[in-house]
């Protein structure tokens, strides 16, 4: 039987973790999870307000979910996607009648990673152009052209990959690139930034913009009203392909089914993975428009996975979808951050002047920490590592030895439970944040 030693001691001699220099981290085993929890072998139970790695939207160890893989597992653990399948099938009918406009086939991947190289293939060989545009402050992946595609320091060490990729800033109005000075000014300031990147790049080349379209690890990034508007437009005005990355915000988390429909936008290609089954298996996968689509009516696609849309994996999608319809999990999402969250974050803001800024939508959502309200000083450096990390450390410290599991990135922390979190479980959370932001204030300088 499994016990903290016993699992510790595997991990350390033989698990090689991602992201992590091996001999400087010490993981903590996990014993088992259900609904907004998980524990260790001693029993401690934490509040997860990371959603693991923001995919566990529909909460941990669901029961219909578990049902559901384990009755695929018993009739077909696994086909060749060659052939056909009923829960492949039903799982790309269901995801397609929920997607925006005209995007009605699926070509399933194992995440989202996958996805987004997939996508970006798609976008070049349907155009015959090689560029595509990335924003800075973005996250696609690990793979090659994804890591590529990524605008924040994990690209740097992975250089160089592959080529063809362009970064250009979209809106931050909190911390502007264009001097703007409101939402409005920052979407107008920052449309014709990607205008004006598009012409020097020279139309075209470029294959797509490739946008998350609510920016999740590097800050969740709302955009201004008509920006992805505007970027639709200019996407149409040069046949270039709008990829939408909702890996991280799809499938309820931002309180809709896709984070594009709070804009009313169809892009013409969506990425997805995390929530379409709140990880419980490896799934992912690419939505792509009918023009798309029929440029492989009789063009072979050259790619493929040996698990792509996996019986199990799809199975479980389906299930997922399912639950959220007849739970009302989008609805609730969608309250939960408009009655609870939003609310309380902007409570603790009034009372902690190391909060900066509050953002975010449905169960998507970041407090940014600074050193100062006036010049906006972030708590810890870009990229702090080290001693100039400490603040921010030991707030997620604070955290930890309080139940509470965060996500926090740089100098933000991120409030992401799960979607079925209940009011009182997020009550429960954000009343540990406002003892551990005691640790953000003590850094304060400001007046």
């Amino acid at each position: 039987m499994s016990d903290d030693a016993s699992v510790r001691a595997d991990d350390r001699a033989h698990v090689f973790h991602s992201w992590s220099a091996q001999g400087l981290i010490d993981p903590m085993p996990i014993a088992g999870a259900g609904g907004s929890y998980f524990w260790d072998y001693s029993g401690k139970r934490y509040l997860d307000f990371s959603s693991q790695l923001v995919n566990v939207n529909i909460g941990h160890q669901h029961p219909r979910l578990v049902q559901a893989i384990q009755e695929q597992a018993a009739k077909l653990c696994t086909v060749a996607p060659s052939f056909s399948n009923d829960k492949r099938g039903e799982a790309a009918r269901l995801i397609a009648e929920l997607a925006p406009g005209d995007l009605n086939r699926v070509f399933f991947t194992n995440g989202g990673a996958e996805a987004n190289e997939n996508a970006v293939r798609l976008a070049r060989l349907h155009t015959g152009r090689h560029k595509v545009l990335s924003t800075y402050r973005s996250y696609h992946g690990a793979t090659t052209t994804a890591i590529t595609a990524t605008g924040d320091p994990r690209r740097w060490p992975n250089e160089p990959t592959a080529v063809g990729i362009v970064h250009f800033w979209g809106p931050y109005p909190y911390r502007s690139a264009f001097h703007a000075a409101d939402e409005v000014e920052e979407g107008e300031r920052a449309l014709q930034h990607l205008r004006d990147t598009i012409v020097f790049e020279g139309p075209s080349t470029i294959a797509a913009v490739l946008l998350e379209t609510v920016v999740g690890t590097n800050g969740i990034l709302v955009p201004p009203r008509g920006y992805l508007a505007g970027v639709r437009a200019i996407c149409d005005e040069f046949g270039i392909v709008l990829i939408a990355d909702e890996i991280m915000a799809g499938f309820g988390r931002c309180g809709e089914w896709f984070a594009v429909d709070y804009w009313g936008v169809a892009p013409d290609l969506i990425t997805f993975a995390k929530g379409i089954n709140s990880g419980y298996l490896p799934l992912g996968g690419v939505i792509i428009s009918d023009p798309i689509a029929e440029t492989f009516s009789e063009r072979v696609y050259p790619g493929g996975l040996t698990y792509s849309g996996h019986p199990l994996a799809c199975a479980s999608a389906v299930a997922s979808i399912q639950i959220f319809k007849e739970e009302g999990i989008i609805e609730h999402a969608r309250a939960l951050g408009e009655d609870v969250i939003g609310p309380a974050l902007r409570d603790l803001a009034e009372r902690h002047p190391s909060v900066g800024e509050v953002r975010g939508l449905g169960v998507f959502w970041a407090l940014e920490l600074v050193r100062d309200r006036s010049t906006r000083e972030p708590l810890v450096p870009f990229n702090a590592s080290g001693a100039a990390a400490a603040p921010m450390n030991e707030f997620a410290a604070a955290c930890k030895q309080r139940g509470v599991w965060p996500f926090t990135h740089f100098n933000r922390t991120h409030v992401v439970p799960p979607c079925t979190a209940t009011a009182d479980e997020v009550r429960e959370g954000v009343a540990v944040l406002d003892e551990a932001l005691a640790v953000a204030d003590s850094y304060y300088t400001g007046a």
